[in-house]
């Protein structure tokens, strides 16, 4: 498995924290920024890495911000990404089995350090149920394709 990570100024702490942790899984990632804690705008960072997770080159992207919510929407412009805004356990286990997600966001100032690595690890765990579920992705990327 090959991720992608990228925040914005809101979630570099979080960042470095969930690249560690991606260390200890031994998970081939990249970081893709921002290495900084001016302010600087999510969509620079969360598009192109949702792109790199589209085009194949990566299966999973981890984007975080304040609140992980201007990168779901960010990210979800991106033709077929499945971009979740996760903040505890059962939804990241739920969006991977019941909705493919391909990648997930979370907020910096909504969540600490403990709880996002639990999200995480329980995330990349888990694969898609498939079944009843597949004709429902089925449904939205029909859509995404008019």
């Amino acid at each position: 498995m090959k991720v992608i990570l990228a925040s914005d100024h809101g979630g570099v702490n979080l960042r470095t924290e969930i690249a560690n942790v991606l260390k200890e899984m031994n998970i081939e990632f990249e970081d893709a920024g921002c290495d900084c804690e001016d302010s600087v705008d999510y969509p620079d960072f969360g598009i192109p890495a949702a792109e790199r997770v589209a085009s194949g080159e990566f299966d999973r992207g981890i984007l975080i911000c304040g609140t992980g919510i201007g990168m779901s929407i960010a990210a979800n412009k991106v033709k077929g990404i499945r971009a979740a805004l996760v903040h505890d356990v059962f939804s990241a286990i739920a969006t991977r089995q019941h909705n493919d997600s391909n990648m997930i966001t979370m907020g910096e100032r909504v969540i600490g350090p403990g709880l996002a690595t639990e999200i995480v690890k329980a995330w990349l765990g888990e694969e898609f149920q498939g079944g009843r579920h597949a004709n429902r992705i089925g449904k939205v990327s029909e859509y995404e394709n008019k």
